[in-house]
């Protein structure tokens, strides 16, 4: 078997302590973790970690950057999908946020908490007024309905599919289990759509 070279070992280790770095923000929050916690995680001594990030600042941004791209990067290419009506790009972003957030289930919970802190201003990277912008999306929205903010218009999607992540714990309590939960966010996929259309419907 062929050695690794330094960059192979370099990467490796880099995801390792990443992977690790995921793992400990996402049990305790940016205040709640110390450098050596994730050390600890990674399955290295701390001098190492510190030789490839320098600092927990440095490695929570990382981490967090990843994690508001997972949460909030998925939009831009079905907003921009010139291929898509209006309401096909309803129904692409519920079922995509449904499969994404029903694999990560703790997402919404940890970036929307820590933007909240605002770390060192960790949040001023996400400017949803960019991702909108000039998108098709807000093109087709502006000749359905030009009196309607797509600001508002695409918070409230987002909001009917993430709130219950976000409120997770009240509704598995109230419906019994894992399995009735995934069941609810599936029934979602085809109630939320008919809501959207039903408020560009009413003026």
């Amino acid at each position: 078997m062929a050695k690794k070279t330094n960059t192979e070992i370099k990467a490796s280790t880099e995801e390792k302590i990443k992977e690790a770095a995921r793992t400990v923000f996402t049990k305790k929050g940016y205040a709640g973790t110390r450098t050596r916690d994730i050390a600890e995680e990674a399955g290295i001594n701390l001098a190492l970690l510190n030789y490839y990030f320098r600092s927990k600042e440095k490695l929570f941004k990382v981490v967090m950057i990843e994690k508001m791209q997972k949460l909030f990067g998925i939009l831009s290419p079905t907003l921009n999908d010139a291929t898509t009506s209006l309401d096909q790009k309803i129904v692409l972003i519920v079922n995509l946020y449904a499969d994404m957030l029903l694999k990560n289930p703790d997402l919404p919970i940890f970036v929307l908490s820590e933007l909240n802190l605002n770390h060192d201003g960790f949040g001023s990277d996400f400017q949803p007024h960019k991702i909108l912008g000039e998108s098709v999306f807000v093109k087709q929205l502006h000749a359905k309905r030009p009196d309607m903010n797509p600001l508002q218009f695409v918070s409230g999607i987002l909001g009917m599919i993430i709130f219950p992540f976000i409120a997770k714990p009240i509704f598995k309590k109230a419906i019994g289990s894992e399995k009735a939960f995934e069941a609810m966010i599936n029934e979602r996929r085809a109630l939320i759509p008919k809501w959207v259309k039903a408020i560009l419907k009413t003026k």
